[in-house]
C-alpha cells in the first residue's frame, strides 16, 4: 500500500532543495500506492557542522499539497550544502488511525528525533508492544503501528550497553521483535548520513547511481552470528551476555509470539530464535566486515535510492538491488552492506545482485493523456501485442513461454490446477477457466486468495498453484503461494512485475510485460492476463489432435486482436456521450454468462473502484433467482451478449428483463439484428473467437467508468480509499 522513498548521497554535494524535489518527485512516482498524507524528514541546520538535527514536514493529502508546504516554508535553507545526507519520504495509505499530520510518516522516536521511521505494511502485535513501551514510561502521539517501531528502536538504544553500537545492529533488533509484513526505512541524528532499510513481506528495491565503476556486482550476505549464540547459552542454561535489557522485552512478547500470525510463519522462522529468547544489545560479529559495495574510485561518490516500487528510481538509475524477506540494508559511509539474522535454506543465495531494469522513462508519464488509466487503456493494442512477442511463433504455428518450459510435462501431469488469485487479477483467471479447461482437459479452480486461506483448502503434490498478480507483491496471494508450497506443490506466477516477491518465489511462470500501470483500477494488466492464461491453454494443448481445429481457430484470432482492440476504442465518443445519461444513477447492473461473466464482474468492479456508484455482475442464470427484483425501467442495465454457446440463453434473458421494463443497454457483435430489437441502446464491437470475445467487451466497460468519473469530477487514477498495490492483509 504506502509508498516509501529515500535518497541518500555520499561524496557528492547536493543542496537541501535538490535533495527536497528528489524526495517529493519519488513521492509523485509512488502516490497511486497512498494518497491521504505525506511527509519528508531531512537534515536541519547544523550548530556543530557534525550533528544534524532531523527536520519533519508531514500534510495530510496528496503530495502536491506536502510540496507547497515544503516549498512556501521559511523554516528550511535551501541553498545549504550536504557532501553527505539522509533523506526519507512517505506517502500513507491509512490503515491504523485517521489520515492526519500526526499519524502521517515519517514517525519519530521522541521530541529530539533521535530516530524516524517510514513503514509500509502493517505490525499485527503492535499493541503488545505499545502497552510494554508505555510501562516503561514511553509516550506516544499517534494512533499508528508505526509509532511503536520508532519508540522500540529509541528504547533498545536507550538501554545500550556499548556506545559504539551500529545502526543495523540496533535495526535487526527491532525487527526480530515485529510480527508481521512491514517495508521499513529508519533514518537517525544519531547517524548522520547513515540509512537502514528492511523488508518482510513487502516490497523494497535499491537503486544505486555512481559515476565510477562499482566495486562489485554481487553483494556477499553477511550474517548474524548472535542467533548461534543464543541457542549455545540456551542449552547450557545460561543467561546471554547482558540480557536483562531485551530479556524484558521478549519475556513481555513472550505469549503474543506463541501465537504466529501466517505473515510470520511465511518468513522461514528467520526471527524465531531471536523473538522467543533473551538476547542482549553486543555487538554483532558478521562473517565479513569489507564485504560492501562502494564506488571504486570514491572522490565521484555515490547515490542510492530506496524505494516500494522501481517506477520511483528509474528516471535517476538503471541499476537496481531487489531485496529479499528478512534483508537488512545498510548504508554507511557510502558503502552498501546487507545483512541477515540467520542463515536460511542450503540453495538460498548468499549473494544480492545489481540488476538492471528493463524500464523506459516514457512509460511511466501520461504523454498526451489526462490520466493514467486513460493512456492505459488506450495502450492495450500494444500492451497485447508484448505480451504474445516472442512467444507466439506466427509462422509455426506454436507458443512458446520460455518461463514454463522447463516444467511443462509436469504441470501436464498434475491432478488439477488451481489459479489464486484478488480482485482484476481473479476476474482474468475466471474469464480463461472455461477455456483452460475445454483445452487441457484437467479440473481447473479459481480462488480468491483471502477465501483461499480462510478455508484452510486442501492442496495436494501433484496439484499445480497459480498466482495471479500485476504488482507481484499482493499480501493474500503471497500468503497463498507460500501455504502451497509448505505443502509440496508446483507453484506458478502470472506477474507484471519482473523482480516483484511472487517472480522470485514461484517456481516458474510468465510476466506478462503489459508495462507499468500506474492506474489504480487495472485495465491493461487484465487483458494481458487474459491474453497469458490463452497461451497457456494452447501450449497445453498444441500436441492434441482433437483440439487441432479449436486451436487453430484461436491462434488465429489472437493474429487479430490487436486490430480488433483498436476498433473497439473507436467506440470512445460513443461511449462518452452514454455516460452523459448514466453518471447521475446510484447503481448499475451487468449481466452476462458463459465467457463473458468474468467480463461483467471486471467492468462492475470498474465501476465500482472509480465512480463510487454501486455496480454488480450478474450471472445471467442466476436472473430469476434473486436479482430480477430489482429491474425497473429506472435500473440501469448493461447486459453483454456474443454469438456463442449461450447466445439462445442470453437472448432469454433479454427479453425477461424488457418485460419488467427494463432498458438494457446492449455490449453485442456487430450486425446482431436480434439484440437490436431489444435494447434500447446498443455497443456493436467486432467478432472474434468466443473465447476471446471478453478482451473486447470490457473494453467499452472501462471506458464508461473512466467516463462516468470524469464527469462526477472524481480523480479516476487515485480513487478513495483505494491504493495500487495491496501489500497488506
Amino acid at each position: 500500500m504506502c509508498g516509501i522513498f529515500a535518497y541518500i548521497n555520499h561524496g557528492i554535494i547536493r543542496d537541501r532543495k535538490f535533495i527536497l524535489e528528489t524526495l517529493v518527485n519519488g513521492l509523485k512516482r509512488l502516490e497511486y500506492r497512498g494518497y491521504d498524507s505525506a511527509g519528508v524528514a531531512v537534515d536541519g541546520k547544523s550548530s556543530d557542522d557534525k550533528t544534524y538535527p532531523t527536520v519533519l514536514i508531514k500534510q495530510r493529502g496528496k503530495v502536491k499539497a506536502l510540496e507547497n508546504k515544503i516549498f512556501e516554508s521559511d523554516l528550511l535553507d535551501f541553498e545549504a550544502e550536504f557532501s553527505s545526507h539522509t533523506g526519507i519520504a512517505h506517502t500513507r495509505w491509512a490503515t491504523h488511525g485517521v489520515p492526519n499530520e500526526i499519524n502521517s510518516h515519517p514517525q519519530r522516536s521522541d521530541d529530539n528525533y533521535e530516530f524516524v521511521v517510514i513503514h509500509n505494511g502493517i505490525v499485527t502485535n503492535y499493541k503488545t508492544i505499545k502497552t510494554f513501551l508505555e510501562s516503561h514510561n514511553y509516550e506516544f502521539e499517534s494512533e499508528t503501528d508505526t509509532e511503536v517501531i520508532a519508540k522500540l528502536i529509541k528504547y533498545l538504544w536507550d538501554n545500550r550497553e556499548k556506545e559504539d553500537i551500529s545502526f543495523i545492529t540496533l535495526v535487526e533488533r527491532v525487527i526480530a521483535q515485529l510480527e508481521g509484513a512491514f517495508a521499513l526505512v529508519f533514518k537517525s541524528r544519531l547517524f548522520p548520513g547513515q540509512c537502514v532499510a528492511t523488508r518482510r513481506g513487502s516490497p523494497m528495491v535499491i537503486g544505486i547511481s555512481s559515476k565510477s565503476k562499482l566495486s562489485t556486482d554481487n553483494i556477499p550476505i553477511m550474517y548474524s552470528s548472535y542467533p548461534a549464540q543464543l541457542r549455545s547459552s540456551n542449552r547450557e542454561g545460561k543467561q546471554p551476555p547482558g540480557g536483562a535489557v531485551e530479556s524484558a522485552l521478549s519475556e513481555y512478547l513472550r505469549p503474543q509470539a506463541a501465537r504466529f500470525s501466517t505473515t510470520q510463519q511465511q518468513q522461514e522462522n528467520t526471527t524465531e530464535d531471536i523473538a522467543n529468547n533473551t538476547k542482549e544489545a553486543v555487538r554483532v560479529e558478521r562473517l565479513s566486515s569489507t564485504a560492501e559495495l562502494f564506488p571504486e574510485n570514491e572522490s565521484k561518490g555515490i547515490e542510492y535510492f530506496f524505494a516500494s516500487d522501481a517506477s520511483a528510481i528509474i528516471e535517476h538509475t538503471k541499476q537496481v538491488i531487489f531485496l529479499e524477506d528478512g534483508d537488512v540494508a545498510g548504508v554507511v559511509d557510502g558503502g552498501l552492506s546487507i545483512h541477515r539474522l540467520k542463515r536460511g535454506k542450503t540453495n538460498e543465495p548468499t549473494t544480492r545482485a545489481v540488476l538492471s531494469l528493463q524500464m523506459e522513462m516514457q512509460q511511466i508519464m501520461k504523454g498526451n493523456y489526462s490520466s493514467f488509466m486513460q493512456k492505459e487503456i488506450f495502450e492495450q493494442p500494444e500492451s497485447v501485442v508484448n505480451t504474445m512477442r516472442g512467444r507466439m511463433l506466427w509462422e509455426e504455428k506454436r507458443v512458446v513461454l520460455g518461463g514454463l518450459m522447463d516444467h511443462i510435462s509436469d504441470i501436464k501431469r498434475c491432478r488439477r490446477m488451481i489459479i489464486i488469485a484478488c480482485g482484476t487479477s481473479y476476474h482474468s483467471a475466471l474469464a480463461t477457466r472455461q477455456l483452460l479447461e475445454e483445452m487441457t482437459e484437467l479440473p481447473v479452480m479459481v480462488e480468491l486468495a483471502s477465501d483461499f486461506l480462510d478455508r484452510k483448502t486442501p492442496i495436494f503434490r501433484d496439484d499445480v498453484c497459480f498466482f495471479v498478480s500485476q504488482s507481484g507483491e499482493t499480501a493474500d496471494t503471497l500468503m497463498a503461494l507460500q501455504y502451497c508450497k509448505n505443502r509440496g506443490s508446483l507453484t506458478v506466477g502470472i506477474t507484471n512485475t519482473v523482480g516483484s516477491s511472487i517472480s522470485r518465489l514461484t517456481e516458474c511462470g510468465v510476466h506478462v510485460n503489459a508495462g507499468p500501470e500506474i492506474g489504480v483500477a487495472s485495465t491493461k494488466a487484465y487483458t494481458s492476463q487474459f491474453i497469458a492464461f490463452v497461451m497457456f491453454a494452447l501450449m497445453m494443448s498444441e500436441d492434441r489432435l482433437s483440439k487441432r481445429a479449436r486451436y487453430n481457430d484461436i491462434y488465429e484470432a489472437l493474429q487479430e486482436l490487436p486490430a480488433r482492440i483498436k476498433e473497439v476504442l473507436a467506440l470512445d465518443d460513443e461511449i462518452k456521450k452514454l455516460s452523459e445519461n448514466l453518471h447521475n444513477n446510484k447503481s448499475l447492473l451487468v449481466m452476462g454468462r458463459g465467457f463473458n461473466y468474468a467480463t461483467c464482474l471486471e467492468g462492475a468492479l470498474k465501476i465500482k473502484e472509480i465512480t463510487y456508484m454501486h455496480s454488480e455482475g450478474i450471472l445471467a442464470g442466476e436472473l430469476k433467482h434473486g436479482p430480477l427484483a430489482l429491474v425497473d425501467v429506472n435500473m440501469p442495465i448493461i447486459m453483454i451478449i456474443a454469438k456463442d454457446q449461450v447466445y439462445s440463453k442470453l437472448q432469454n434473458a433479454l427479453q425477461q428483463v424488457v418485460a419488467r421494463h427494463g432498458r438494457p443497454i446492449v455490449i453485442c457483435e456487430e450486425g446482431d439484428e436480434e439484440c437490436a430489437k431489444f435494447a434500447s441502446h446498443l455497443l456493436q464491437v467486432p467478432h472474434t473467437v468466443d473465447c476471446l470475445q471478453g478482451v473486447l467487451n470490457v473494453i467499452p466497460l472501462q471506458l464508461l467508468s473512466f467516463h462516468i468519473a470524469q464527469l462526477k469530477g472524481l480523480d479516476v487514477d487515485f480513487p478513495r480509499n483505494l491504493a495500487k498495490s495491496v501489500t497488506v492483509e
